[in-house]
């Protein structure tokens, strides 16, 4: 008999394509667990993802299911499957759920946190994982700008997919602008991301701390609906799927 099993995934996406398989490449992260799965089930097994993650893009806390017919339990599987996995993949619990559970048509929210390094020297230990910003940036102002984006808003200026046809309005629940040190971290909580979205609403926030644009810009970019006006998309190297919620138990409430 099938079971539906969900797992927890982290991952370094340097290396790879991206999380969703492609057809002119098996260098992806579900082209890989789709590999390992099928060779231990000895039949073809899909693997379900929260949902895509752009090349060059990491995670802590991805979410994936699948079906297997498996009879040597859940701590078993993840140890046949870790000891497949290429080193810089790893499923950090796995467990059996039930036959309904789909990771990506369940999610209730997801967390992203983007990460740039400050400072006149570049992050050595931490270059592929940050983005590196050489002129100092007003936190403060990001702040102001960033408390614009959240609520529901159509994010069509904050889209890369020119093309796209399906509805571009999302809901940011919560967007927190913290800094450590030369590190400052852009956490961004939401009940679903446009491609390339997080990393545009880096990118235009970063310009707004490097004084390119104002906060009472954000309103009219969001307005205009068009890619051109808002910031550049910032690099992938710096972008964290952190956590993907399935209640709606994360903390944040938006007002009517």
């Amino acid at each position: 008999m099938m079971q539906n099993y969900k797992m927890i995934l982290c991952y370094d996406g340097g290396r790879y394509d991206g999380w969703q398989k492609q057809g002119n490449t098996n260098n992806t992260i579900q082209a890989k667990l789709e590999g390992i799965l099928s060779d231990l089930a000895g039949v073809q097994t899909e693997v379900f993802g929260s949902g895509r993650t752009d090349a060059g893009t990491h995670a802590k806390g991805q979410v994936a299911n699948f079906r297997m017919d498996w009879h040597k339990g859940t701590q078993a599987l993840q140890q046949a499957i870790n000891q497949k996995l290429p080193e810089d993949i790893g499923v950090l619990a796995l467990e059996e759920v039930d036959g309904r559970f789909h990771a990506r048509l369940q999610a209730k929210a997801k967390r992203y946190v983007y990460t740039v390094w400050l400072g006149d020297m570049p992050p050595v230990f931490a270059r592929k994982y940050s983005f590196w910003c050489k002129d100092g940036l007003d936190i403060e102002k990001m702040k102001q700008a960033a408390a614009v984006f959240v609520g529901t808003h159509d994010f069509k200026s904050f889209c890369a997919n020119k093309r796209m046809k399906k509805s571009t309005i999302r809901t940011i629940f919560d967007i927190t602008i913290t800094q450590e040190g030369q590190k400052v971290c852009f956490s961004y909580t939401g009940n679903g991301f446009l491609y390339q979205m997080v990393r545009i609403l880096t990118g235009t926030l970063i310009e707004v701390g490097e004084g390119k644009k104002s906060v009472q810009d954000m309103a009219c970019i969001l307005q205009a609906q068009q890619r051109e006006q808002a910031g550049f998309t910032a690099p992938a190297k710096g972008l964290m799927l952190e956590e993907v919620f399935y209640d709606t138990n994360y903390g944040f409430e938006i007002a009517d």
